[in-house]
């Protein structure tokens, strides 16, 4: 018999064992950053009252994403996956939410191909450790990279808000009151050309979002790598992004696996064009 639950604070020991089994990068940050955004949508299975799934989600109005999708290797293949989604998409059902995201692994993606769910487009995980070289200060173009101030977020936050066309203003400031040294932005004057993040993963620093128009793209990628240099590191890329893939593989990063953006419910007006390394399978 599996039984579900809410999530809590308590079962972020739990999410830590379970994505060690699946060699994933999240931390305990990441869970409790789960829990914070929505602590009603997230959920524990359990069987024989053993805690052995998790699934969370995250509502940014029309929109929302699953994430965490876990189930301890020892009872995998009992229908405890498709429970926990089940669980997840009714909830989000009840709020109303028109359109569910995720980012699906290859193992995952049958699951969620089941449910309705049609893939938008492919990211590539790249990894590897970042060159050694320096960070540049100004570059082409008169653009600059300069680090983010508190008087930047609200231009950020619609500048996110313009390319994923997905109100993440919740998550973006959680995640700069964690970390703000890790931001920096592409400026030309007063312009605002894109934004970057890095944040410590528990195998490799996850440098993404990274969000730029194609002129500022480039120049911010290869700063975000250099404030990386010698570290190993993650990054999401959509594979349609011919330039940002050719950047991190001349910078030595080589693809892990593919990760598959799906979608039920109407389709985003995200533009993935000007999307240069995603946050990351939990948030888009």
């Amino acid at each position: 018999m599996i039984h579900l639950r809410l999530m809590t604070p308590r079962d972020v020991p739990l999410g830590m064992r379970l994505k060690e089994q699946a060699g994933w990068n999240q931390t305990e940050a990441d869970w409790r950053r789960c829990l914070q955004l929505q602590p009603d949508g997230c959920f524990v299975a359990e069987r024989e009252g053993v805690a052995v799934g998790t699934v969370t989600t995250c509502i940014f109005g029309p929109i929302a994403w699953i994430a965490m999708v876990l189930v301890d290797a020892a009872v995998r293949g009992q229908g405890i996956g498709r429970t926990l989604l089940d669980r997840a998409l009714a909830f989000l059902d009840g709020r109303g939410v028109s359109t569910v995201r995720l980012d699906a692994t290859p193992l995952g993606r049958p699951l969620y191909e089941k449910r309705g769910f049609v893939e938008e487009y492919t990211l590539t995980r790249f990894e590897g450790v970042a060159p050694l070289v320096g960070a540049p200060a100004c570059v082409r173009d008169k653009i600059a990279i300069v680090a983010m101030r508190p008087e930047h977020q609200d231009r950020v936050l619609r500048f996110d808000h313009q390319i994923t066309a997905t109100d993440r203003g919740g998550l973006l400031r959680h995640l700069y009151t964690e970390t703000p040294a890790e931001w920096q932005l592409a400026m030309r004057g007063e312009e605002l050309l894109g934004f970057a993040v890095a944040r410590a993963g528990s195998r490799a620093w996850q440098i993404g979002p990274c969000l730029a128009t194609t002129e500022a793209g480039l120049p911010l990628l290869a700063d975000a790598l250099a404030r990386r240099s010698g570290q190993h590191v993650f990054l999401d890329v959509p594979a349609d992004n011919r330039a940002a893939v050719a950047a991190v593989s001349a910078a030595t990063l080589v693809p892990q696996r593919p990760l598959y953006r799906m979608c039920r419910g109407p389709k985003s007006e995200e533009r993935v064009e000007y999307l240069w390394a995603s946050f990351g399978p939990e948030k888009g």
